[in-house]
């Protein structure tokens, strides 16, 4: 046995403060990015931040709680309702962009009391039914006009570039706020809770872990980010489309940023966003082609690196570059392990 005096934990390392210090200046230089970037890139890099989220939430329900679903696009949808509601009803544009995903979570709370009571794939199939549910109640309402769907006319009274800086700060803001949640979240005594439930609900509830609570609070969770994330193209793009933003592709979308990432780490769906990003901006013209490419990798990383990308890094050569988990020192430098 190694004697204890042999053993420390700890979290921080050279490597994890060398990255968390070039994230605070990349966070600083990307504050100022409508006055470095040009409005193409400004536009593109808002969208890449609603990726970041998407994939984050994914990965923080599914990836560290077990909780499996294909319809998270009915918080990307509702999200982007929600704020146009608030917009057409006289709340600010842009407070009704920050507002709708705190309702959509709201109103989430309710739903997980049955959504929860479901496991595996009947979990998976009854958030896809919701959404689908979600899609054809938005569709009566007139102001939406069924699938014709409706503006955020709100926007025009902007111009152009300061609609497109707003829309960027917004993002940004609120991908970063997101991030550090799902971050701190996972540093805590929940966030090792969430993975025992992972694990085996039986076992952690027998160790006195409030199963229905810590489930009860990811999926909230998850569901806000994913509004948010529905609110945020919708600045970018103006229109509401039921049929656009209720569709089962933007779940597919943070499936494949997971998968190719690497689920159930922390960088890995950061890493599988920007994959996507670069490959929607070089192939997304090629139309349906470019979907089928997608879901052939995605089928091909969950068969030969179901790690994913990150996944793969982290088993081979042990990089801990943000620190989420704890790792074991050994007084013997060659063993070391993480968790």
């Amino acid at each position: 046995m190694t004697p204890a005096a042999a053993v420390t934990v700890h979290r921080w390392n050279r490597a994890s403060i060398v990255t968390m210090t070039a994230l605070g200046l990349l966070v600083l230089v990307l504050a100022f990015g409508p006055a470095i970037f040009g409005a193409t890139l400004t536009d593109r890099m808002t969208t890449l931040f609603a990726y970041v989220i998407l994939a984050a939430m994914w990965n923080a329900l599914a990836g560290y709680a077990g909780l499996v679903s294909v319809g998270q696009q009915a918080f990307f949808g509702l999200g982007a309702y929600a704020a146009v509601k608030l917009s057409h009803g006289g709340v600010e544009v842009y407070l009704a962009l920050v507002l709708a995903p705190l309702i959509v979570g709201v109103l989430s709370l309710p739903l997980s009391s049955f959504a929860l009571r479901l496991r595996g794939g009947e979990f998976a199939i009854g958030m896809w039914v919701f959404a689908e549910l979600m899609h054809l109640l938005v569709n009566l309402d007139g102001l939406v006009q069924g699938e014709t769907g409706t503006s955020l006319i709100a926007l025009s009274s902007f111009g152009p570039d300061a609609r497109r800086a707003f829309n960027y700060w917004v993002a940004l803001a609120v991908m970063l706020a997101l991030v550090a949640a799902v971050f701190f979240l996972l540093r805590s005594r929940t966030g090792a809770a969430i993975q025992a439930i992972r694990d085996s609900e039986e076992a952690a509830a027998s160790i006195g872990v409030r199963v229905m609570a810590t489930k009860r609070l990811i999926f909230v969770l998850a569901a806000t980010g994913c509004a948010a994330a529905g609110a945020i193209t919708l600045s970018t793009l103006t229109t509401f489309q039921p049929k656009t933003y209720f569709s089962v592709q933007w779940t597919a979308y943070m499936i494949f940023m997971t998968l190719v990432g690497g689920l159930g780490t922390f960088e890995g769906p950061i890493v599988g966003a920007v994959i996507f990003f670069i490959v929607e901006t070089v192939f997304g013209a090629q139309g349906v082609w470019y979907l089928i490419g997608l879901g052939a990798a995605a089928l091909l990383f969950s068969l030969f690196l179901p790690r994913g990308i990150w996944g793969v890094l982290t088993d081979r050569f042990g990089i801990a570059l943000l620190p989420v988990g704890y790792r074991l020192r050994f007084a013997d430098a060659t063993k070391r392990t993480e968790s």
